[in-house]
């Protein structure tokens, strides 16, 4: 195996100069992602503002950080960074309030289907924000570790991509959601579409089938998709988030095929969520031995230190491409938007027997 195989990259550079970060929200993801990851890269956070007072001085006062009483006071601090930790819902009234050419970090989705993912580009784009989608899935110490070896072709050509899942998800953590007619795709699964989109570009379209389940309250909780790429690539989704039997059978992996070798990954955060299990990646040569990758951190938190990272470098000019730039975002609020498309859309009849 050689050395870059043995010790792929698995964390975004440090930010130099870190600029104060204020969050916008105070839900779950707050404290158990967002907090714990500035914490760790000691990267100053201004003050939070939550449309909750209570919930601003709750959250606020756990972490010992400031609390705003309006988006006005939040969006005043001078030279911040504006973190949108906030339901995809809110994102437009909030950026049309933020300063013109401000920094921000948009909580995914970008809005609720195409056309406000639409909005929101025109308005960064009217406003000169220099704004990013936390697509952070990118920056976990797995994904960037299995990037890093596929650039350094050591998985060789990418022809199998496949993302499973079969666990139980707590809905009940996100009590918004039951008033969402889109749930799945559009707040789960789109981290893998959009990580796909990441190592392959954009598919020509997509098959796919979202439903809900008898025993849960969502609109969706199980996905399937096949992303259409020339072949002889294939990269498929199967997500059940409904498998309420015990531990024993769940998994929740990603698995990344080469011609030279393979990589596959599990998602530790999603088994037994917010707390977790280890995660795990392998990767083997073709004709060598699978070999554990030791991960130098998870997921949750440390996937949310990359992406703003990336940000906050970008804007110093230590960094030269933002990934989850809005206008690459947009690309995958359009798959998003395609596989909904498709899941309402009739499959291809059987013909019945003459």
């Amino acid at each position: 195996m050689s050395e870059n195989a043995r010790n792929p990259a698995q964390s975004w550079a440090a930010v130099r100069a870190p600029r104060p970060i204020v969050i916008f929200g105070g839900g779950s993801i707050v404290g158990d992602a967002h907090m714990p990851a500035y914490r760790m890269a000691s990267l100053p956070v201004a003050g939070l503002y939550d449309i909750d007072p209570e919930r601003t001085a709750k959250v606020a006062g756990e972490w010992d950080i400031t609390s705003f009483a309006s988006v006005e006071e939040a969006a005043s601090v001078p030279g911040a960074i504006f973190d949108l930790a906030l339901p995809p819902v809110a994102h437009v009234d909030v950026l049309n309030r933020l300063p013109d050419g401000a920094a921000v970090l948009i909580q995914k989705p970008m809005g609720r289907n195409l056309d406000e993912a639409t909005a929101i580009l025109e308005i960064c784009r009217a406003k000169k924000l220099t704004a990013a989608v936390n697509f952070q899935l990118r920056f976990s110490p797995m994904m960037l570790a299995i990037h890093d070896l596929y650039k350094s072709d050591a998985l060789g050509e990418l022809v199998d991509v496949e993302m499973h899942a079969n666990m139980m998800t707590p809905w009940d953590l996100w009590p918004f959601l039951k008033s969402m007619d889109r749930v799945e795709i559009l707040l789960h699964s789109i981290h893998y579409l959009d990580l796909i989109r990441h190592f392959l570009g954009n598919p020509a379209g997509v098959h796919a089938r979202t439903m809900g389940h008898p025993l849960s309250t969502m609109a969706q909780t199980r996905t399937s998709a096949i992303l259409d790429y020339p072949e002889p690539v294939r990269a498929v989704l199967s997500i059940n988030h409904n498998h309420d039997f015990g531990p024993k059978f769940q998994d929740c992996y990603f698995r990344f095929e080469g011609t030279k070798g393979v990589a596959t990954t599990t998602l530790g955060v999603n088994l037994n969520y917010p707390k977790g299990v280890p995660d795990e990646l392998w990767f083997c040569e073709k004709g060598g031995e699978w070999q554990q990758i030791p991960l130098s951190g998870t997921w949750f938190p440390h996937a949310f230190i990359g992406v703003m990272s990336n940000l906050q470098r970008f804007v110093a000019g230590d960094d030269t491409e933002l990934v989850t730039s809005v206008e690459d975002a947009w690309n995958t609020m359009a798959l998003v938007e395609a596989a909904y498309q498709s899941s309402a859309s009739p499959a291809t009849p059987i013909k019945e027997k003459p």
